[in-house]
């Protein structure tokens, strides 16, 4: 997202405006440290099926693989991390990508291999 503007309204306006290929950047995450130092990147993209750690809020520490991702609004869905509702249902709590660390990649997919650079 190239916005030229330093106007936070007009920046704000692109990132709600952006088309779906690139809404898809804002789901960045930065890796831990083995993982930055074993693949040489800083964050990559979370995808379904990472294990990653809370750093911030309620559930800051807590780990767990993602279950699910959402583009709209660059959040994650973390298995364990839930709340309970006042009828006594447990409903999952999204997180903002980057307030997660990714601890594990999956790399069942091709291109996520070919992403990170690791032969097959």
């Amino acid at each position: 997202m190239a916005t030229t503007s330093t106007q936070p309204r007009k920046q704000r306006k692109a990132r709600y405006n952006a088309p779906n290929h690139i809404r898809s950047r804002f789901l960045s995450a930065p890796l831990s440290a083995d993982l930055r130092k074993k693949y040489g990147k800083r964050s990559l993209r979370v995808v379904k099926g990472d294990t990653v750690r809370v750093t911030r809020g309620d559930f800051s520490g807590d780990e767990g693989v993602v279950d699910d991702v959402n583009t709209g609004s660059s959040t994650v869905l973390v298995h364990g991390v839930t709340l309970t509702k006042a009828d006594g249902k447990d409903v999952a709590r999204p997180i903002h990508a980057s307030k997660v660390v990714i601890t594990k990649l999956n790399l069942a997919d091709k291109k996520r291999v070919a992403e990170t650079g690791e032969e097959e």
